[in-house]
């Protein structure tokens, strides 16, 4: 008797821990995502937070910083995969950031995504200068999220922190 009672002590303890493994796995984790722009000058940058699947293509806007639906296509790649997929983007949408700025957006990302394949993509564009399809990717992983990644255009640097 008390050798079945301790089997289904760990048998359920086992399916306890199993299932919560399983949802962290399959929920969302809010992330505080921290922008730092160069001290370029000019208008402010709009800049895009997306979610790239392992084929290179668009799976998900996470943000976008710039407000004006006018400019959306300026930043020309991820606009093209919006129009063919059309989502609403206003709960995800804050203003543009300057040259030397910070801005600090909360995005959420599914955790069955992250160690999966996935990258973040920051896309970014200023009125009348230069535009940048990959100033920044980041393999969506564990240690990604847990870095400092440097941009290579308008973005200086960008840092995750779990909210």
């Amino acid at each position: 008797m008390k050798s079945t009672i301790n089997k289904l002590f760990f048998l359920l303890l086992f399916l306890a821990s199993g299932s919560e493994a399983f949802s962290q796995k399959t929920g969302t984790t809010k992330y505080k995502c921290m922008v730092q722009m160069t001290n370029y000058t000019g208008e402010g940058a709009y800049v895009v937070i997306s979610i790239i699947n392992s084929k290179g293509e668009y799976d998900k806007t996470l943000y976008v910083m710039g407000d004006e639906k006018k400019w959306h296509p300026d930043m020309k790649e991820w606009h093209k995969s919006y129009k063919k997929k059309p989502t609403n983007i206003s709960a995800i949408t804050g203003a543009s950031v300057s040259g030397g700025d910070r801005s600090v957006a909360l995005v959420e990302i599914e955790n069955s995504k992250i160690d999966a394949g996935y990258k973040l993509r920051f896309e970014t564009a200023v009125e009348d200068k230069e535009y940048y399809v990959k100033d920044l990717e980041i393999p969506l992983t564990s240690e990604g999220l847990k870095a400092r990644s440097e941009g290579t255009g308008y973005i200086r640097y960008v840092r995750f922190m779990p909210n």
